[in-house]
């Protein structure tokens, strides 16, 4: 019976060290993206230096990059990114750390990640890739880094809308969603990609008025 008895308590008591364990590990996992979400990039830097996962994931689906994201909080950003954080990993509402940055108009965290390998053809619940929401928003410098890549300028999203479109629709027509046209045109976006209901970027620009746009899309030969 003694031996019986001392396998058990071994048993009992390894479980219970496992269970311990695991109740450290969330709490370093929640710990990890609390601190990314306030932008206290000393206390990720601890926290990872103490073994946090750092691609854990909380209730959202988020990890951490995408937390530091959704704050503007670059530097806890870098240090996540630089220690190897997942920039394509996506929320249950299809958000990642790169898709988000972009549509938030937080080029260094675009910038880093895309020098950590961001997936250009990652698209949001949108349908969109990075570039569509930052051209609507009127992120011009976001833009202009977005269109140094090999992004696909005239992808359409789950709307019928290329950037062009969404920067003709959605923008105002002012001098930053003027530029973000400028810039679409110069890296080969098609000034005649219609939406599905055939109606060109042209149209759309002349309905609202919107005159420097318009001026843009009839040099680049839009119909």
């Amino acid at each position: 019976m003694q031996p019986l008895r001392r396998r058990c308590m071994a048993v009992v008591a390894a479980l219970a060290l496992a269970g311990a364990a695991a109740v450290r590990a969330q709490g370093s996992e929640e710990s990890l993206i609390g601190a990314a979400m306030r932008g206290d990039a000393l206390a990720v830097q601890r926290l990872l230096d103490a073994g946090a996962p750092i691609n854990a994931r909380d209730r959202q689906g988020r990890n951490a990059v995408l937390a530091a994201t959704q704050g503007g909080h670059t530097q806890a950003a870098r240090v996540l990114i630089a220690r190897g954080a997942d920039v394509n990993a996506q929320d249950q509402i299809k958000d990642s750390a790169f898709l988000l940055a972009g549509a938030r108009g937080h080029t260094e965290i675009v910038r880093l990640a895309l020098a950590a390998g961001a997936d250009l053809k990652l698209t949001n619940r949108y349908g969109g890739t990075a570039l569509i929401p930052a051209c609507h928003y009127g992120h011009v410098e976001t833009v202009r880094v977005l269109l140094g890549t090999k992004i696909a300028v005239d992808h359409v999203n789950s709307l019928g809308w290329t950037a062009l479109l969404e920067a003709v629709i959605l923008g105002d027509g002012g001098p930053r969603h003027a530029e973000i046209v400028r810039l679409l045109l110069a890296h080969g976006a098609n000034p005649n990609l219609p939406d599905r209901d055939g109606v060109t970027p042209l149209t759309h620009a002349t309905q609202r008025g919107q005159a420097a746009v318009t001026a843009l899309l009839r040099a680049a030969g839009a119909r």
